[in-house]
């Protein structure tokens, strides 16, 4: 099965949603990358072609790659393309050290656990 095939099954852009669409193909390819149904090594489609078959604009999904590799999830080759460069431990790695230190604050302020997770749900809503 090819990249395009994987990342297009069970999975639709959704126009409606309040999430970019950019946005939206970065989450689907970071979720393969991290599960591994895209291994590492994997080509992905050129920005054009996965343009084309989700119906967008090709900034859209140049849009998509350039953040997944400022991340380290990716790695742009010039005309040898795009491929998977990382399952996403990096980002992950990242994302528990920011929490960890959210945390900390929490604890030393004194917030309690459900206001915390309100403040960050808020945080994580207004990112999109």
């Amino acid at each position: 099965m090819n990249s395009m095939d994987v990342l297009k099954r069970r999975w639709r852009l959704e126009p409606e949603s309040s999430v970019p669409p950019f946005e939206q193909v970065r989450l689907r390819i970071l979720d393969l990358a991290a599960s591994g149904e895209l291994a590492v090594g994997t080509k992905l489609p050129s920005v054009r072609a996965l343009a084309t078959e989700l119906g967008v604009a090709a900034n859209t999904v140049a849009r998509a790659y350039r953040e997944l590799e400022q991340a380290g999830v990716v790695v742009t080759a010039g005309r040898s393309g795009t491929a998977i460069a990382s399952g996403g431990d990096r980002l992950a790695a990242k994302v528990a050290d920011a929490a960890e230190a959210f945390a900390a604050v929490v604890r030393d302020l004194g917030v309690p656990h459900a206001q915390a997770l309100r403040i960050v749900t808020a945080a994580l809503e207004r990112g999109q």
